[in-house]
C-alpha cells in the first residue's frame, strides 16, 4: 500500500466509521464501495489502497468492531 493509500484509508475510516452504529454485511459492503468511489474521485486507485491489505472489507469491519469496543469502555 502506498503512503498516499495508507493515509487515505486511515483518514477515510476515521471520518466514516464513527457514523456506523453496528456492523453488518450490507453496511460494511456499502462502506467498502463508498471508500473506493471516494478514493477514485480524488485520483487514488484501488491498487494503492489494496497492495498490502489482505481485505479492505476486513479493515473496515475491524475498525467498526474496535470503535464499538471503545465505546463500551
Amino acid at each position: 500500500m502506498s503512503t498516499r493509500g495508507v493515509n487515505f484509508l486511515h483518514k477515510w475510516i476515521s471520518n466514516n466509521v464513527p457514523e456506523i452504529v453496528g456492523a453488518d454485511i450490507i453496511s460494511v459492503a456499502e462502506l467498502t464501495q463508498k471508500l473506493f468511489a471516494d478514493a477514485k474521485a480524488i485520483g487514488i486507485g484501488s491498487t494503492e489502497i489494496e497492495e498490502e491489505t489482505v481485505s479492505i472489507y476486513n479493515s473496515i469491519l475491524d475498525a467498526i468492531v474496535h470503535h464499538d469496543a471503545g465505546l463500551a469502555d
